[in-house]
């Protein structure tokens, strides 16, 4: 299983002038947003990637520290799932592909694992889940190599998820709902 970190974001809620990257900024326990996100990713799924903008130089520095393996596109700068396609076009002879998001950086390394065991066949969708809502992450199976490659733009794959039979995987915390978009989110 191949974890990807989705790190291209321009983060515009959590500041519309551009200027400050919630991914790099602090939490309360002095770590970056990025840096959490990727370390929990890391030990649950030993080689994951990372895939940012070009040129996020402090961005990359850390999330390479963290311990991913960090993959720079162009593609990334139309949003989401143009970055996702991206990843699973460097990886194409994966088992499966689980999707991570940098501004979740409280998702536990057990939903993690949980989420990557839950893909048992090729054509298996699964996903974390509190009191029946989907969150993150998200994993496919082989089967949905074409589809993934396919996205573009910003919805990421949303509308897969949307018809695809996805298996949900309860993780028993609202930490896999729970994202950074506004500097207040910071706080936990």
């Amino acid at each position: 299983m191949q974890g990807i970190l989705l790190a291209a974001g321009y983060g515009r809620r959590f500041d519309p002038s551009g200027q400050r990257s919630k991914l790099l900024a602090c939490l309360p326990d002095g770590e970056s947003v990025a840096a959490q996100s990727a370390r929990t990713l890391c030990a649950a799924l030993p080689g994951s990637m990372a895939v940012i903008r070009p040129g996020q130089t402090e961005l990359a520095a850390q999330l390479r520290d963290a311990g991913c393996h960090i993959v720079e596109s162009i593609e990334a700068e139309a949003g989401m799932g143009s970055a996702l396609a991206h990843a699973v076009r460097a990886t194409r002879g994966a088992e499966g592909w689980l999707v991570a998001l940098a501004d979740m950086p409280w998702v536990p390394g057990g939903a993690i694992r949980a989420v990557a065991s839950a893909i048992d066949t090729p054509k298996r969708i699964a996903a974390a889940a509190f009191d029946g809502r989907r969150g993150h992450p998200v994993a496919f199976g082989a089967h949905w190599a074409s589809q993934l490659v396919a996205l573009r733009g910003d919805s990421g794959a949303r509308d897969l998820l949307r018809t695809a039979d996805v298996r949900l995987i309860e993780a028993g915390t609202v930490d896999v709902l729970r994202d950074i978009d506004h500097p207040a989110d910071l706080a936990g």
